[in-house]
């Protein structure tokens, strides 16, 4: 979100040189950043911008922090086509609750891309990996979907994400097989579909025909402040026709602390009317934790709510805890190799409601809702999750969802 006066405008200076083969293109942004009620820290700014730039710009902010920051431009998310051509993005470090400052950046073309910045790399068909530098953050799973044997079929039937651990050195997060071999990642999909004349879908175990297919990228950004991509996912019925069309983008934020990252995705259907429904355990947006977990460390799971902490061996599930309802955020505490983790879901009010949460011993939390998709109703949902190594309290987690919900606002200044 962004605020704007009736009384302001925003001025872009350019200056245009003229490398060897190309025109470069330098612009100024001028702009003021405002805390609001909460005190910030390396909180995510967003400047929206009236014109696209090019992906490999050069950005440095000045004025909001005691050193110049690095800045990025990129396009649009899934659903934000009409609030911005594209947006100027950077991580302020601190600002006091109340705070406000100016800033300007300077955004130059035609530069290459930092040293110090997110790179995409594919090693594996079918695996795309994002790193920070050399350390790997992300894993996207999109290999086409492989019937020659029900083992390949259960390895390919839907894309998703693995997280690795803040350092790197290892995936937090469970693929194919193992307990409930269809919980995997982090996942989004939906277990009872209905749709057309009595046609029924389950995206989620996809075990009477449907699956989920990864038709390519809409676009790939890199640079020192995110690593994003946007997927085309096609959703298949029991045919094996295509009935809804997503765009999900996922992006890793450079963060000192721990691993920030936020899904977007944009559903739009092929079929006319397309009811989305499921169960707290198998629908939605979902994490699950690695296979080591229910293997070795179950009984030292448990989860952090907004009315306190919970105790190994005792969950919440909706509906037989029918208040398990449109939490602001929900986090699970789980260990791996002797060290403990967080892993934070922050929803927002804009997501539909009424969400309904489940959680689970071996690591697997999420939340679900009903939806009727037709060609004028698309669905954009919006979440953000945070992992970090080592125990977290309420008021931090809290900290974390007040971030997302409400950024730092943003005017323009000419």
């Amino acid at each position: 979100m962004f605020v704007m006066h009736r009384c302001c405008f925003w001025l872009v200076v350019w200056s245009l040189a003229l490398p060897c083969t190309a025109w470069a293109e330098t612009a100024t942004v001028m702009f003021q950043i405002s805390a609001g009620d909460a005190s910030r820290r390396e909180s995510l700014v967003r400047v929206p911008l009236s014109k696209p730039f090019p992906a490999n710009s050069q950005v440095w902010i000045s004025g909001v922090a005691d050193q110049r920051l690095p800045g990025q431009v990129v396009a649009p998310s899934p659903g934000e086509e009409s609030l911005a051509k594209s947006w100027l993005v950077f991580i302020v470090p601190e600002l006091s609750a109340g705070e406000s400052r100016e800033g300007s950046a300077v955004i130059e073309t035609e530069i290459q891309s930092p040293e110090r910045a997110f790179r995409w790399k594919t090693a594996t068909p079918g695996q795309t990996e994002l790193h920070w530098e050399e350390r790997p953050v992300l894993r996207y799973m999109h290999a086409p979907l492989d019937e020659s044997t029900p083992e390949k079929r259960g390895e390919t039937y839907k894309p998703y994400h693995h997280v690795f651990d803040p350092q790197g050195k290892m995936l937090l997060t469970k693929g194919a097989g193992g307990l409930f071999p269809h919980h995997r990642g982090l996942f989004f999909g939906f277990n009872r579909i209905s749709y057309g004349a009595g046609m029924a879908a389950d995206t989620w175990h996809c075990n009477k025909g449907e699956h989920q297919s990864h038709e390519g990228f809409e676009r790939e950004e890199a640079g020192p402040v995110l690593g994003r991509h946007v997927g085309r996912v096609a959703w298949h019925g029991r045919d094996g026709q295509v009935f809804v069309d997503e765009l999900r983008e996922l992006t890793a934020w450079n963060t000192s602390r721990g691993v920030l990252l936020e899904l977007a995705s944009r559903l739009t259907t092929r079929v006319g009317r397309v009811m989305l429904d499921g169960d707290p355990q198998h629908a939605g947006f979902q994490f699950r934790a690695t296979q080591q977990v229910p293997d070795k460390t179950a009984s030292q799971t448990y989860y952090l709510r907004p009315d306190g902490r919970g105790v190994p061996g005792q969950f919440r599930n909706w509906p037989d805890n029918r208040d398990h309802i449109n939490l602001p955020w929900h986090a699970l505490s789980f260990v791996v190799d002797d060290q403990r983790y967080t892993a934070c879901f922050l929803d927002r009010p804009q997501n539909p409601k009424e969400a309904r949460f489940s959680e689970r011993d071996y690591g697997r939390f999420g939340s679900y809702f009903e939806y009727e998709l037709t060609p004028q109703r698309p669905l954009d949902v919006r979440y953000r999750f945070w992992l970090q190594a080592g125990e977290m309290q309420e008021s931090q987690v809290a900290a974390l969802a007040a971030d997302f919900v409400q950024p730092i606002q943003v005017t323009l200044r000419p």
